[in-house]
């Protein structure tokens, strides 16, 4: 809805990859064009290149969808890179929608920053979608909201009223339920998921892999070319692996990209499972995998 609100058909979005897998069908749905910004290991963190996404922005992007903290690389993008979008995008007239789902996720005293808390001047082109299903763990319900800037809100609701009826009634009650949550709810839903990513992440280090720690999210998106039994395979075909032999379901990285080809070293693990079914796989991946 937020795209078919601030743009027309053959527009341009920014997208940084490795990216959610819905935000260029979302786009192609609409007959809009992505340009995409790469983000690339630096240092262990993920960085994106100034330049190349001034070129994007200023190439006549209407909009730019900023998705922190980030799937699938856990990227928390900071105030300093968050100033340095804002301004660009404000100078070109381009709207920021937002996709701040795991918003209440972030690691090592990270913080995650509302745009239009912090950059005021920024309320009239950024659009701010999130949703209950990654903090209540609901993420089959697909309820969630947008905050938009007044003057578009209408705009807005029309288009939804469009592609979406309503949310089921219990749902709406279940939402409810969940505003009303104490913060103390929020504050600790952080520690369930950086203990997983952890053990998980010292598992996957010892069998080879190379791991960026996530900043937030519940993702490990890992270079795999140091796995012995991995490293000749393609991207398919290692996830192929993992899942036929190992026992643990990954996604290959290619599925997260649509310019650059770095995506075909990279494998998703995904630590939102129950603490027993991370064990298991912790347990596989040490049996079964080995550095080179």
């Amino acid at each position: 809805t937020a795209l078919r609100t601030c743009c027309k058909p053959s527009d341009r979005v920014v997208i940084f990859e490795p990216y959610h897998e819905l935000y260029p069908s979302q786009c192609h749905i609409f007959s809009l064009q992505p340009e995409y910004v790469t983000l690339r290991e630096e240092n262990g963190e993920w960085h994106y290149d100034f330049e190349e996404l001034r070129r994007a922005v200023e190439g006549g992007a209407k909009a730019l969808i900023l998705n922190t903290p980030h799937n699938p690389t856990g990227k928390v993008f900071c105030r300093d890179e968050l100033e340095q979008i804002v301004h660009l995008c404000l100078e070109n007239r381009c709207y920021i929608i937002t996709d701040e789902i795991y918003e209440h996720m972030t690691y090592d005293r990270r913080e995650h920053i509302l745009i239009p808390r912090e950059f005021p001047l920024a309320r009239e082109w950024t659009l701010v979608c999130n949703s209950i299903g990654k903090s209540a763990s609901a993420t089959g319900w697909r309820l969630g909201w947008c905050l938009t800037p007044p003057r578009i809100t209408a705009s807005y609701r029309g288009v939804h009223d469009q592609l979406v009826c309503m949310a089921p009634h219990p749902m709406q009650f279940a939402g409810i339920h969940y505003f009303g949550l104490p913060d103390d709810f929020f504050r600790k839903l952080h520690t369930r998921y950086r203990e997983r990513i952890e053990r998980t992440s010292e598992a996957l280090i010892a069998a080879g892999f190379r791991v960026v720690k996530p900043q937030g999210a519940y993702y490990l998106f890992v270079h795999y070319r140091s796995v012995q039994q991995l490293r000749e395979l393609d991207n398919m075909q290692a996830a192929m692996h993992m899942l036929i032999n190992v026992g643990v379901a990954v996604v290959p990285g290619n599925n997260f990209y649509g310019k650059c080809s770095e995506g075909g070293n990279y494998l998703r693990f995904a630590v939102c499972r129950s603490d027993e079914d991370i064990d298991l796989a912790i347990a596989r991946i040490k049996e079964k995998l080995t550095p080179c």
